[in-house]
């Protein structure tokens, strides 16, 4: 539990940071690409400790984001429609880690506020849960 512990500080600094770029509604492109690079930290951050909460809590052990949301969803901490956005999610990310498309970036940059929400929303429950 206390590598768990360790990951939900480390989800909640990255999501501090992100929450500073997420509220921008006319960004430049740097302010742009600044976001969505603090989007795939938070993102790898929260995945982790999601993957860590399963290891110790559930004694699942899961190696990939995909299958750490899948995990969610049958562990009760996510619905089917926030499985499906958080799905939607990765696919994006992997989009932004692997390639770079002005008109993909101001995509994603559009939907990070939903994502932003997501990941507090992750972190939160698996804080709850370990109380």
């Amino acid at each position: 539990m206390e590598r768990l512990q360790e990951r939900l500080g480390n989800a909640n600094r990255a999501l501090i940071a992100f929450r500073e770029v997420v509220v921008n509604d006319n960004p430049s492109a740097i302010e742009r690409d600044a976001a969505i690079q603090r989007f795939e930290f938070s993102f790898e951050a929260c995945w982790k400790t999601g993957r860590q909460f399963l290891f110790d809590v559930e004694g699942l052990d899961i190696g990939s984001p995909k299958g750490v949301i899948r995990s969610f969803r049958e562990v009760g901490v996510f619905s089917e429609d926030e499985t499906i956005l958080s799905l939607q999610m990765t696919d994006d990310r992997n989009l932004t880690v692997h390639t770079y498309n002005e008109a993909l970036a101001m995509e994603i940059y559009a939907k990070l506020p939903k994502y932003y929400s997501l990941l507090c929303d992750w972190i939160a429950r698996l804080e709850r849960k370990i109380r």
